[in-house]
């Protein structure tokens, strides 16, 4: 079931209707059957997969809470992420895995074949692995207390506001919320519907119009020119974020309503002055999990310099595999890598060329560069992450050099999709700018009750009259 979607349209506002109805003490029960039946609508079968990684981590969270054995908290440790990676790596990257293995065999003349297997990636794996991961692991740490509840547990593992593409929750955060008592509350449910608009909006009306131009040029890169390629990787870099950072707005929206606070996934990156500071802005959920159970643990930065390095480009690498089973996503998470440490390497240096060429006195300009620089940067890189394989990204950034325009520029099926596209993405930059600069969303706080609902209904109405409404995934589903 997609939120884009008219089955959800029905769902929400039942589940809306019958948390309110219904005693707290059977809530949960209720959430947890919608929570199911949201997930199963993908494929039934597949919460066979959701069920025993819950079970899993369950059983590990008491395991480890009860021991006084250093041994068997180990254990029960080992047994959570054994098998809940093992369960994610079959799905996810056995095939990936077994491919390149036997590249390297056929290339040495190793006359022996990894079997392959036809099966479908199960939708939000990577999203509910994780956040199951990281309960088991702060018990472990004694960060969190376990959670002796099988139902409410189960809750947090498939929540359906945030299940199927986050954001990523910690158990600290979200676990005692079930336990908390939500009345229904006028102010919060009009908030929660602005934050679901809104993410809709950048759903339905920008991302899912400019994923008809990016799909033709990244689908065919050799019949397009350099213009065509460029315009085509601007729509995607502004796609995916209105696409991704769309799902959350309405998955944080939809939990508001009922009284649940998620937290914070995006942060307008774009508006970053650095690659670092990007990832502190973009999947938000995502890099602190990877800082926190990764980067961290491996010893960040507190460690030897080249250690440092490594730290960081292996925390970049990994988290380009999470994002799918393909070279182009390792390259992805790669360029990310060497971005950080070239970044370091090179601070003194631009810090004195700012200095003699008097940028720094400037900060207005220093700022404007270096955000024009993390932007190119940036969507560079999401030229590997779109495209189909690593040939397809190596002719796209072939042919940019190229200076060949192609020969026409608007490339949708209907020409005044390109105007609304164009429009849109100006009004997308105008009100990220608002809000970056002046705190819009505070000041829309404050204006008459009045306006807000007639600014409500009008974004609704742009909404259903611009948006394409064709039950386009999101992006991250793959993922």
């Amino acid at each position: 079931m997609l939120f884009n979607s008219l089955e959800f349209l029905v769902f929400f506002p039942i589940v809306i209707a019958l948390y309110f109805a219904l005693p707290h003490r059977f809530r949960w029960v209720m959430l947890l059957l919608a929570s199911y039946y949201f997930y199963m609508c993908w494929n039934y079968t597949y919460v066979v997969l959701i069920v025993s990684t819950t079970v899993i981590n369950y059983i590990a969270g008491i395991g480890i809470a009860r021991s006084r054995s250093a041994f068997i908290r180990s254990f029960y440790l080992v047994m959570g992420l054994v098998t809940s990676l093992g369960i994610l790596f079959f799905y996810k990257y056995f095939n990936f895995f077994g491919g390149s293995l036997n590249s390297l065999f056929a290339h040495f003349n190793i006359f022996y074949r990894v079997p392959a297997y036809n099966v479908l990636l199960p939708v939000g794996i990577s999203f509910y692995t994780f956040q199951t991961l990281s309960y088991t692991i702060d018990v472990y740490k004694n960060q969190k207390t376990p959670e002796y509840h099988f139902g409410i547990f189960a809750l947090y593992v498939s929540f359906f506001p945030q299940l199927v593409a986050g954001p990523i929750e910690r158990s600290t955060n979200l676990l005692p919320q079930f336990f908390e008592k939500h009345k229904f509350n006028y102010s919060r449910v009009r908030d929660g519907i602005y934050i679901m608009v809104w993410g809709f909006f950048k759903k339905v009306v920008i991302a899912d119009r400019l994923s008809e131009y990016v799909n033709l040029v990244y689908g065919d890169p050799a019949g397009y020119g350099s213009l065509q390629l460029l315009l085509g990787t601007v729509f995607f870099a502004i796609q995916i974020y209105c696409d991704f950072s769309g799902y959350s707005d309405i998955a944080i929206g939809t939990a508001k309503i009922m009284g649940f606070s998620l937290m914070k996934n995006f942060n307008r990156p774009y508006f970053a002055r650095s690659i670092s500071e990007f990832w502190h802005r973009w999947h938000i959920s995502l890099s602190t999990w990877f800082r926190d159970y990764l980067y961290i643990p491996l010893g960040g930065k507190r460690v030897v310099k080249t250690r440092w390095y490594f730290n960081l480009f292996i925390t970049f690498l990994i988290s380009g595999l999470w994002h799918g089973a393909n070279w182009t996503f390792l390259i992805w998470g790669a360029l990310h890598g060497f971005y950080m440490i070239f970044a370091i390497w090179t601070k003194n240096i631009r810090q004195a060329i700012n200095n003699r060429t008097g940028i720094s006195r400037l900060p207005g300009l220093e700022h404007f560069i270096q955000v024009v620089v993390t932007i190119v940067l940036s969507w560079f890189a999401w030229i590997f992450f779109r495209a189909n394989s690593l040939q397809d990204a190596f002719l796209i950034i072939e042919r940019l050099f190229e200076f060949a325009p192609g020969s026409k520029l608007n490339l949708f099926y209907f020409p005044t999709d390109f105007y609304a596209a164009v429009s849109t993405l100006i009004l997308l930059f105008i009100i990220e700018l608002l809000e970056e600069r002046y705190g819009l969303w505070e000041k829309l706080q404050r204006i008459p009750k009045t306006f807000k609902w007639v600014l409500l209904i009008l974004v609704i109405l742009s909404v259903f009259i611009l948006g394409k409404w064709e039950d386009i995934d999101f992006l991250y589903f793959q993922f």
